[in-house]
């Protein structure tokens, strides 16, 4: 858990890492949560618990996101945990990859006051290269969203060499710029601070030899994104 997040989701906010993950994305810098029997028990008690303590520090803005891991492998908690912080009065955030996409988690998107969908790359076979599955569901499950007429923001990691493709990062663009319901998209460029973790655990890091984007890439990242949609934020 972390208090007083400011970089997921607007405002300040309590963050619940939950663990367990299907996608196995190249870069994951948090890779000690994908594990399913990973982590510890917490009680969604003790969470809402942990909430109404901080809420007056979240203002008009800030609340709870949880993200991980993929959150939505708990949705069936989850959505109680939601419900329970809407009666406090509390925001709820849900960072997601959109991997998950049934009933139950149609639900918990209802209950979400917002989405922050990390879409990892527009095309189907890159995004198998990034994260070892299609993105028919990510892509589905914004659609999904969009559907609701709810709030949601994107993310991209801007990787070199893996998700920075010009072309592709146009399609993106293009694919959401009719959207609604998108209110912000973050352009995440990528880090090396997860490293340790992938040592740590024995796992075989793919991007040993890719450096973090030049300004040079993240600034055509930029460029090509708010050619077609609305407030686009380089992290």
């Amino acid at each position: 858990m972390e208090t007083l997040g400011t970089h997921d989701g607007p405002g300040l906010r309590m963050i619940v890492f939950t663990q367990g993950c299907h996608m196995r994305c190249v870069y994951c810098h948090n890779p000690d949560t994908l594990d399913l029997d990973g982590g510890r028990l917490v009680t969604l008690d003790e969470l809402v618990e942990r909430a109404i303590r901080q809420k007056p520090y979240f203002g008009a803005r800030g609340g709870v996101t949880i993200s991980g891991g993929e959150p939505t492998v708990h949705r069936r908690a989850l959505l109680a945990l939601f419900r329970r912080l809407h009666a406090a009065g509390i925001h709820t955030c849900l960072d997601t990859n959109g991997l998950i996409l049934d009933e139950e988690l149609r639900a918990l998107y209802d209950e979400t006051d917002l989405v922050l969908l990390d879409l990892k790359h527009i095309d189907d076979a890159q995004h198998r290269r990034v994260t070892g599955v299609s993105n028919a569901n990510p892509l589905a499950a914004a659609a999904y969203r969009e559907s609701t007429g709810r709030p949601m923001w994107l993310r991209y990691v801007l990787v070199p060499g893996w998700t920075d493709q010009p072309d592709a990062l146009a399609r993106w663009a293009t694919h959401f710029a009719a959207y609604k319901t998108l209110r912000r998209v973050e352009i995440l460029p990528y880090h090396r601070l997860g490293v340790h973790k992938w040592e740590h655990l024995k796992l075989d890091y793919k991007l040993r030899d890719v450096e973090p984007p030049s300004n040079e890439i993240k600034d055509r990242a930029l460029r090509i994104f708010s050619a077609h949609l609305q407030n686009v934020v380089l992290k």
